[in-house]
């Protein structure tokens, strides 16, 4: 069996996760959409500055990077505009994603999230 056979229907966000400047650019653009809404904001912007950061080894990146492309994707399996339920399957993938990689989420990446929050997202948006 091939391991693409594995993944589950996340050949979009696998393939997303590939183009670094795409995801960081749609990122923004659906994550200032949504903030009100997202209760694991500063857990999707702490993973974030993570998978960004040029000190977190590749594996983690990748990881990360995937979730993040998952929360970006225009379709999922839980519609994001659903009230309540959109954004838990979301959630579920970054969870997932941040308790495998969890010990490289440093406690600069939270607080840099924790600051973006309190600043403001355009603001964040154009420190990065």
């Amino acid at each position: 069996m091939a391991s693409s056979d594995h993944t589950a229907g996340f050949d979009p966000a696998d393939r997303l996760a590939q183009d670094r400047e795409s995801v960081r650019r749609r990122f923004w653009i659906k994550f200032k959409q949504v903030v009100a809404q997202l209760p694991f904001a500063e857990d999707l912007l702490a993973a974030y500055y993570c998978a960004f950061d040029k000190q977190t080894p590749r594996h983690v990146q990748a990881a990360l990077l995937g979730a993040v492309a998952y929360f970006i994707l225009p379709f999922d399996f839980m519609p994001d505009m659903l009230p309540l339920l959109g954004f838990t399957d979301d959630a579920a993938v970054l969870a997932t994603a941040i308790r495998m990689v969890a010990g490289h989420i440093t406690q600069e990446h939270r607080d840099a999230a924790r600051a973006a929050l309190k600043r403001g997202i355009d603001a964040a948006e154009a420190t990065e």
